[in-house]
């Protein structure tokens, strides 16, 4: 089912949907739906995130630092 709206567009957009229309080939409501169904596209749903995204390859850090240095914590 679709639902009818008017909106009020600024006439330098109206002219470049007209332009934009014309040398496509595809009609302003087309452009129109299009835009809006990009911008409130439905969520993609993923597999969640389990592991590290970047796969480490040194050594890991102490899990309960003793001493709360940050250089420590980063470099360890």
């Amino acid at each position: 089912m679709s639902a009818r709206t008017t909106i009020e567009l600024p006439e330098s957009l109206h002219e470049r949907l007209r332009e934009r229309s014309r040398s496509t080939g595809a009609s302003i409501r087309s452009l129109i739906v299009r835009a809006v169904e990009q911008t409130y596209a439905e969520p993609k749903k993923g597999r969640p995130v389990t592991g590290p995204m970047i796969p480490g390859t040194g050594k890991r850090g102490p899990l309960y630092p003793v001493d709360e240095n940050p250089h420590d914590l980063i470099f360890s």
